[in-house]
């Protein structure tokens, strides 16, 4: 009971996360696309520079999206292991490991495929 209510509201998190992630994104992306000419005058040049200090604060904020999404893994494993025995918690590891081992594979070559 213990896991499934871990895993619950670990869901519950990451949704958060996610949804505020997306919109930071979306976000981001219409602040960059409304810079993306440059200034081209100099009546221009500060309101360029306006939006880019935006999305620099934009992209602050995604730095902390990415430490929020630390924290909540540090806190399910931290979780899980007073809900495990130590052998499973040992196991458990292990599959961690290895899942991360073979993603990591999976990226290196998805990087070395030949771009179309």
């Amino acid at each position: 009971m213990g896991i499934y209510n871990l895993q619950q509201s670990s869901q519950q998190a990451e949704d958060a996360l996610s949804q505020g992630m997306e919109a930071l994104h979306q976000s981001l992306s219409e602040t960059l696309a409304s810079t993306s000419l440059g200034p081209t005058s100099s009546g221009n040049v500060a309101q360029y520079m306006g939006l880019m200090a935006i999305a620099m604060g934009k992209l602050a904020t995604l730095e902390n999206f990415l430490h929020q999404a630390d924290l909540l893994r540090q806190q399910a494993l931290q979780q899980l292991q007073r809900i495990l025995a130590t052998h499973q918690a040992a196991r458990a590891l292990l599959v961690i490991n290895d899942y991360i081992s073979r993603l990591r594979a999976l990226s290196s070559l998805w990087l070395a495929c030949p771009k179309e």
